[in-house]
């Protein structure tokens, strides 16, 4: 067995997101409602933008790397890896007003795409190990974004 497949290797604890992704069935959603919670609690919605980004750029680079590593002994996109949903609710929930509602709803929106992958979503996953991991997530969360910052700016969000 490869070593990297090992639960306590650091490729293993990253794509896993510290052990999430062995949940089983819903591990993806659990990632995503970790990050919403942490988005919340921890105050990341406050953080400086340039600072928001610069972490997410490191945490699909270092999701990649540890997706393509975990590929060795789990397989191609195994549901064992989580750091995608991780990494993809944290974009969509980037510049947004704080709040439940905020993230309930960027977090239905993140799914529903992540899940059903229309709009090149799915093209995505065909990209080489790692970044094709990672890549549809990250577009997922785009697009989540995408519609959450339309009903921000348009003041859609004040009926809710």
């Amino acid at each position: 067995m490869d070593r990297t497949a090992e639960r306590g290797s650091v490729p293993a604890l990253v794509a896993s997101v510290l052990g999430i992704g062995y949940m089983g069935r819903g591990g993806g959603s659990v990632a995503a409602a970790v990050m919403a919670l942490l988005w919340l609690v921890a105050g990341l919605h406050s953080a400086p933008h340039g600072a928001y980004m610069a972490a997410l750029v490191g945490i699909f680079l270092i999701g990649a790397w540890a997706s393509a590593r975990m590929e060795q002994g789990w397989g191609k996109d195994s549901q064992l890896v989580v750091v995608d949903e991780f990494a993809g609710m944290a974009l969509a929930l980037f510049a947004l007003p704080a709040g439940w509602p905020t993230a309930l709803l960027a977090f239905l929106l993140f799914r529903a795409f992540d899940i059903v992958k229309p709009f090149g979503i799915a093209r995505l996953e065909r990209l080489p190990s790692g970044a094709g991991v990672m890549a549809d997530d990250l577009l997922a969360g785009v697009y989540a974004n995408l519609i959450m910052q339309v009903v921000v700016r348009s003041n859609l969000w004040t009926w809710l």
